[in-house]
């Protein structure tokens, strides 16, 4: 049976690059953000998550989707599929790796590779949109 994976993740572009996040014993990057708890909404999650990762404190009034994107979950069984509401939002503080992230990085459109299927589909989006070089 296949599983479908809810998450949400904040888009924060600087110079033509996206900022993205290792977690500890992982070898990819991922966009920053995390899973949805039960009765929480989009900016919730959004709000939850960065603060967490990045101890930083979205200013969730400021957030805008930017679009919802689904394929293939990373290192798990074929079919499990992974859906990512993405959005853009002002923040407070500097994004420094916090919880379970180890590390954070600027990543180019070069670094396509190193990011799972569903953050290559939000690269190419931002790319062909010029926002992403």
């Amino acid at each position: 049976m296949s599983v479908a994976i809810d998450k949400i993740a904040w888009i924060h572009l600087r110079d033509g690059k996206i900022l993205s996040t290792r977690s500890r014993g992982k070898n990819a990057f991922y966009l920053p953000g995390g899973k949805r708890e039960p009765g929480e909404s989009d900016l919730d999650t959004l709000v939850r998550e960065i603060g967490e990762e990045l101890s930083v404190a979205i200013d969730a009034a400021t957030a805008v989707h930017v679009g919802t994107y689904e394929a293939q979950a990373h290192g798990r069984a074929e079919g499990d599929i992974v859906r990512m509401a993405c959005y853009t939002a002002d923040h407070h503080g500097v994004p420094a790796p916090s919880g379970e992230i180890e590390e954070i990085t600027w990543l180019s459109y070069a670094d396509r590779d190193h990011v799972p299927p569903v953050d290559q589909i939000v690269f190419d989006d931002l790319h062909r949109a010029g926002r992403l070089h």
